[in-house]
């Protein structure tokens, strides 16, 4: 389960980083801000897209005790709650926390296995 308030908090950061980088600060400042603000842009479609669908199964909720829209809410809300594990596990995963490596330059080195010369041409 994903706490919501967690999820508030982060969509205070990033509210607090667009004013903050609407606001004209410095150069140095601007690249820090616009580096934290890209990493957490999908986090905050992921936490848009659960907000949403929980807003949408209370919805579906709420439209249960009208007789003519029951079976059409039950099928939204059956739909929906689908949904949800599938957001949360999505929500977690882009919640967990960098690698300090992710963002260093990788060397990968091929080397020509058995085979002679041949193999070499192809590696």
């Amino acid at each position: 389960m994903v706490r919501v308030d967690k999820l508030q908090l982060i969509q205070q950061r990033f509210q607090y980083l667009e004013a903050k980088m609407n606001d004209g600060v410095s150069g140095d400042e601007i690249a820090k801000l616009g580096r934290e603000y890209s990493d957490l842009n999908p986090v905050i479609d992921s936490i848009e897209e659960y907000f949403q669908t929980l807003e949408e199964i209370q919805d579906a909720t709420n439209m249960l005790d009208d007789p003519d829209m029951r079976s059409l809410a039950e099928e939204e809300l059956t739909r929906l709650k689908a949904r949800l594990p599938k957001l949360e596990s999505e929500l977690q995963l882009a919640l967990l926390p960098k690698d300090a490596a992710d963002a260093r330059h990788a060397i990968i080195e091929i080397r020509p296995g058995t085979g002679g010369e041949e193999a070499a041409l192809f590696a």
